[in-house]
């Protein structure tokens, strides 16, 4: 097993990326959907079209593209001689990587609560949160090329 990851790690490093970067759109565009959602009125044509647009973007995008993404990158991390066990950035960018994916579930949820029309959060609510999945990405890609420690 080890000689086909270190074979095709290039491959899988690439379809990581390419994850990464489908799951990190969706992750910038869904909270940027309920920013306008939140203005809308409930069961107004614009709030169902609303609706339709950020079931299709978790579950066609986001969903499928945050588990590429866990896939290739543990088959990344089981490759050998890629990862420094022993080196505290890992630990770190792993800690990132799951506050995205906690960030990711509560994306989920507020999409439920619009389409029952339960959300009671204001559209500021989703202007501030609209910068998380940006602070951790940062992080994430500063502690892989950089790898400060």
């Amino acid at each position: 097993m080890d000689d086909i990851l270190a074979d095709i790690y290039p491959w899988v490093k690439s379809l990581h990326i390419i994850s990464v970067i489908a799951w990190m759109a969706g992750m910038f565009y869904l909270p940027r959907l309920f920013v306008y959602h939140a203005d809308t009125t409930p069961g107004s044509e614009m709030s169902e079209t609303f609706k339709v647009m950020e079931r299709r973007l978790l579950r066609g995008i986001i969903n499928p593209a945050m588990i590429m993404t866990f896939i290739f990158g543990g088959l990344l991390l089981l490759t050998p001689g890629i990862i420094d066990w022993s080196e505290p950035w890992i630990w770190l960018k792993l800690a990132l990587v799951f506050l995205m994916a906690g960030f990711h579930g509560n994306l989920s949820k507020w999409r439920k609560q619009f389409e029952a029309d339960e959300n009671t959060r204001p559209a500021k609510f989703y202007r501030l949160v609209n910068e998380i999945p940006t602070v951790l990405v940062i992080g994430i890609v500063i502690l892989v090329v950089v790898k400060p420690f």
